[in-house]
């Protein structure tokens, strides 16, 4: 049977039950506790918060909050990546929510999200409308660029956001009012099958953040698997809660994270490119970190 949203109601069982919700938490005491709210608000029972050694008392105040929420202490600052695959191994669901603590789930989302899955077998991951607290979207779904691409928007993306790179990309001129499929989907907050999940090892921790997602998505397409995205399903990411604790190290990791994506995705004759990439990568870094200072300043 099927309710009318299309998701599999496999005896009147609640998506929401069949969801495993697995944040990871670094920090983000009062973003986390809302985040979990909202995800109860959407009858998820199965929470888990993979904690990264936070310092801010996240924990205790999640604990007493909710004491039903599943806290795995990871034992340090993993990175995202290791954190989401901690929390996913303790997670009893056969659909897993990954999600930051900084993100807010809205009415009707998880459902949404299942159903989006649920159909089409082929589906491994599944990706949310995301905005921001003024209600801006963020570029969730995105392709996997080109070298052209992934240079002019890496370039013209810090003056000009709106170049005609960054909006390949981007797919900022891509119909968007229907689940379609997307290379890859923001790792802040999406729903994998677990077979997929488990089939490809979660996360590739060798990212300690940033293009972890783009790494995973990378993996599913080229193991048969799909990935798509799901407007209807509406989630509110206050973004950089954490990455902000330590702005220029984020900037160096996630160009550290690029060029270790780009070396494992360039083939044949693209391989030549590697170091032009790298000293690519090395100039953008320097000038990201120049227009922060500057804009601090």
């Amino acid at each position: 049977m099927t309710d009318q949203g299309g998701v599999t109601d496999q005896g009147g069982v609640h998506p929401g039950e069949r969801v495993s919700a697995v944040i990871v938490n670094y920090n983000t005491r009062r973003h986390l506790l809302d985040c979990v709210r909202s995800l109860r608000e959407e009858g998820v029972t199965d929470v888990v918060v993979a904690d990264n050694g936070s310092a801010d008392g996240s924990v205790d105040a999640v604990s007493k909050a909710d004491p039903q929420v599943k806290v795995v202490h990871t034992g340090g600052n993993l990175g995202y990546g290791g954190g989401a695959n901690r929390g996913s191994a303790v997670a009893r669901g056969d659909l897993l929510l990954v999600c930051n603590a900084d993100v807010r789930i809205e009415p009707g989302a998880v459902k949404s999200l299942a159903a989006a899955l649920e159909a089409d077998a082929r589906r491994a991951v599944v990706g949310p409308l995301i905005e921001d607290l003024e209600g801006s979207i963020y570029p969730s779904p995105r392709q996997f660029p080109s070298v052209a691409d992934a240079l002019g928007h890496g370039f013209l993306g810090l003056v000009a956001p709106a170049n005609r790179f960054s909006r390949r990309y981007r797919m900022l001129d891509s119909e968007r009012a229907e689940a379609a499929e997307a290379d890859w989907v923001s790792g802040s907050c999406f729903l994998v099958r677990r077979p997929a999940w488990e089939a490809l090892g979660g996360f590739d921790e060798s990212y300690f953040m940033f293009a972890e997602d783009v790494d995973l998505c990378w993996r599913a397409w080229e193991s048969g698997w799909t990935v798509v995205f799901e407007p209807a399903a509406r989630v509110v990411h206050v973004r950089g809660a954490s990455t902000e604790l330590a702005p220029y190290r984020m900037i160096v990791t996630h160009h550290r994270s690029l060029l270790t994506f780009a070396h494992r995705t360039l083939t044949g004759w693209r391989r030549c490119l590697q170091p032009v990439v790298a000293l690519g990568l090395v100039v953008r870094a320097a000038l990201a970190c120049a227009q922060r200072a500057a804009g601090r300043g």
